[in-house]
């Protein structure tokens, strides 16, 4: 497996700026040459953790790729600029991470007809924002033609700054406004954002989430029908926010009525092979 840390400033300078240091960590497996592989096009998942814009955590990051690699996927996991660096940075490395998987497809495999992009928490806002709004004027003033998406996977996600049901400190990191400004509900509330170009989505939540309440998710599935966009939505009922893998690897001693929802898992696996 190529495994490597990219330090995205040394590609794209412009990244770099005001101390900034955004990182690309690849899992690329691989082709077996004795199973007549070596010519092999894999799917490729961009990750996004979470961490409110404030920070990327770790059990939302190579703990989650490694579920994909058995599945033949090149992942890349992002660790985004957070606090104090504001929007539009991090619209503006994911489209630089697509940017970089688009250039080295042919020598890290890459079937770049087939990449999705999964977020967690305030990471699924930005992937979320990505899959809606990458060719929006401040991402394409520094990529020109940026890169979409073909499938998105939200999981737990921030997706509103309606303050009834926000993550208000995500929108406050993002923004760096507090209290958010009326204009900010339509820029930032993914909801609003889609349209039928929007690319297929699995969404899950729980409905016990006490950060990040699960409206946001029946908000975004709602749009997503009202736009005849093809979507998968899982609730579980119980589980707190932030269960990642909902397993001992990133949640240790969860009851069992919890344990329910790390069918997520299987349920996207499953999900994507329709998808690609």
């Amino acid at each position: 497996m190529r495994h490597e840390v990219i330090h995205m400033k040394e590609h794209y300078p412009v990244l770099g700026q005001e101390g900034r240091d955004p990182l690309l960590t690849t899992y690329l497996p691989y082709n077996m040459v004795e199973m007549g592989r070596q010519d092999q096009k894999r799917p490729c998942l961009l990750v996004c953790p979470g961490g409110g814009y404030s920070m990327c955590s770790e059990r939302e990051a190579e703990v989650i790729g490694l579920h994909f690699l058995p599945q033949g996927y090149n992942v890349f996991v992002l660790n985004y600029s957070v606090v104090p660096h504001r929007y539009p940075t991090q619209l503006r490395e994911v489209a630089a991470a697509m940017e970089l998987i688009y250039a080295n497809a042919e020598g890290w495999n890459c079937d770049v007809s087939r990449i999705a992009i999964m977020g967690f928490s305030a990471g699924g806002h930005l992937a979320g924002h990505y899959s809606n709004s990458f060719g929006c004027e401040e991402v394409r003033s520094i990529f020109p033609e940026s890169k979409a998406v073909n499938a998105s996977i939200l999981c737990y996600p921030v997706i509103t700054a309606n303050p009834k049901y926000f993550h208000g400190g995500s929108f406050v990191n993002l923004t760096g406004h507090d209290p958010l400004l009326p204009e900010d509900g339509e820029r930032f509330s993914l909801d609003r954002l889609v349209t039928d170009r929007t690319p297929p989505t699995f969404l899950w939540h729980t409905g016990k989430d006490e950060i990040v309440p699960v409206m946001n998710s029946l908000l975004y599935a709602s749009a997503l029908a009202d736009n005849n966009v093809p979507f998968a939505l899982r609730i579980y009922p119980y589980g707190q926010h932030g269960l990642s893998t909902v397993d001992a690897q990133s949640n240790p001693e969860l009851p069992p009525q919890v344990q329910w929802a790390a069918q997520w898992l299987e349920d996207v696996k499953t999900w994507l092979s329709y998808i690609f």
